[in-house]
């Protein structure tokens, strides 16, 4: 059975170009400059700090916080791009990050080549491709232009060829960064559909999320990160409420750290 354990997980990301005095004093206004790093050359970031929670089985995780809060970094050290500085973090089963959806496209080869293409980069194998390669066309609704250099297509297009790849993986663990922002309002409707479907075949969803209706609907948990620390986690309606609460200037009372 899938499963995510952090104790105590802390990244620190080195800035090696940060000379300046106010930009230095900024950062350490804001609580996010090492204090081992006050005095020195190389500036070490905490992009997350002492952050601490326990998936199973089941589990929908909706990550919220402001812009620059640590979800990305999060989604990141969950992923392995990024080790902990320091705690640790044990995962059993098979994870797939969908973080950069148009990661791995080739602009020069054809839609139906970068149907193959990106189904290797997410480790998926060639039966899979052969299984899935028609309706990941018919969901993307590109029609003849999947027969086209990938270079030829708009954004709105790439996009939705790169989400309905995404879409199709199969994991115990799938991590996901903003991938509800793809095409016009239609095929946004359709792609929320296949994104809840993905999660219900899915053993653990840890996602990233901007709209709290979406999180509240699709999550049983939600975790709040306030400048890298965990400041609150629970059940998703509990933890949206007191986000938007402290986001409008009505919280009232203090929420672990």
């Amino acid at each position: 059975m899938p499963e995510i354990t952090a104790e105590h997980v802390s990244v620190s990301l080195p800035i090696f170009d940060a000379k300046s005095r106010s930009f230095r004093g900024h950062l350490s206004s804001l609580g996010r400059l090492s204090a081992d790093d006050q005095a020195g050359r190389i500036l070490h970031v905490r992009a997350l700090q002492d952050v601490s929670f326990h998936l199973e089985h089941g589990d929908r995780l909706g990550l919220i916080g402001e812009n620059g809060a640590g979800k990305s970094t999060l989604l990141r050290v969950l992923a392995g791009i990024y080790k902990p500085s320091s705690g640790r973090l044990h995962k059993r089963g098979r994870s797939v990050p969908l973080l950069d959806i148009t990661l791995g496209l080739d602009e020069y080869s054809s839609g139906r080549d970068n149907i193959r293409l990106r189904g290797l980069f997410l480790g998926m194998d060639t039966a899979w491709l052969r299984a899935h390669e028609q309706s990941i066309i018919e969901f993307s609704e590109l029609g003849e232009y999947i027969d086209m250099p990938v270079r030829t297509y708009s954004s709105g297009m790439k996009m939705r060829l790169a989400f309905s790849i995404s879409m199709a993986v199969d994991a115990d663990i799938i991590l996901l960064d903003e991938v509800l922002g793809v095409g016009d309002s239609k095929f946004q409707k359709k792609a929320r559909a296949r994104l809840e479907t993905l999660t219900e075949r899915s053993g653990i969803v840890v996602m990233a999320l901007h709209s709290s209706q979406a999180i509240m609907e699709m999550c049983n948990k939600a975790l709040w990160l306030h400048k890298g620390c965990l400041r609150m986690m629970g059940g998703s309606h509990e933890v949206v409420r007191a986000y938007d609460d402290f986001m409008h200037g009505r919280d009232t009372h203090e929420h672990p750290a």
